[in-house]
């Protein structure tokens, strides 16, 4: 009980985190509570995970709006962006950047250390989604998501799991004996706001187009594509 305690007299200030104010506080508690803490502690009767279940939809939902508007690739890159913004890597490191994870209830019986794993803190975050769909509707739990981790989106985005220019530049270096050029076709923004849009091109011919944050984000998109189109 002396966890619920503590974060019952820190709500304002995660509330302040969150950049939100719930009218239902109780959505709120609910969304930190997860069930090994229930479990242990009967006076609770409810814990996070059907706010967990929800939030994943929404977030899903979320992302899926925001990369249809923001790129113009095709579906199969769309959910390639969509996996990296919403797998539990990810999730986790949203809520270790609203430094909120300190604040969780879990049970006595989980190791202290499963305070900070992953996969609890994955389900932490889509919870905390749900928690605002549920009290504030969809476009409060969009506006949360985009305003705090735009800097975070575009960090993800922008680093691959795979280096794609490399790959397809040994393709051609192997294959054509040349090195493909990258040239930005679009760019658009303010300053500190750009993106770009790049083409990638050998012998005159493009292999393919990507869209970014960053001259590079960009160039790593439409290597990708290339490697797409050439099924490498």
């Amino acid at each position: 009980m002396k966890d619920f305690e503590i974060l019952k007299k820190n709500l304002p200030s995660i509330e302040k985190k969150l950049n939100y104010i719930f009218k239902d506080k109780n959505l709120l508690f609910l969304s930190f509570m997860h069930p090994s803490f229930a479990n242990e502690n009967k006076y609770f009767k409810k814990d996070n995970e059907r706010l967990e279940f929800l939030g994943d939809s929404v977030l899903n939902l979320i992302v899926s709006s925001y990369l249809y508007k923001m790129f113009s690739e095709k579906e199969g890159i769309l959910t390639f962006f969509r996996s990296r913004l919403v797998d539990a890597d990810s999730c986790a490191f949203y809520i270790k950047e609203l430094d909120i994870d300190g604040f969780l209830l879990v049970g006595k019986g989980e190791q202290e250390d499963n305070r900070g794993k992953k996969s609890i803190l994955a389900d932490f975050f889509e919870a905390i989604i749900g928690a605002i769909y549920l009290d504030g509707g969809y476009l409060k739990a969009e506006e949360f998501f985009l305003n705090s981790f735009k800097k975070s989106i575009k960090k993800i985005l922008e680093n691959p799991i795979r280096n794609y220019k490399s790959e397809f530049q040994n393709y051609c270096q192997k294959i054509y004996k040349k090195i493909p050029l990258y040239e930005i076709i679009e760019e658009k923004g303010k300053e500190h706001e750009k993106s770009f849009k790049v083409r990638v091109i050998l012998d005159n011919k493009i292999f393919g187009i990507g869209k970014g944050y960053s001259k590079k984000g960009a160039e790593q998109i439409a290597a990708k594509e290339a490697i797409g189109k050439l099924k490498i």
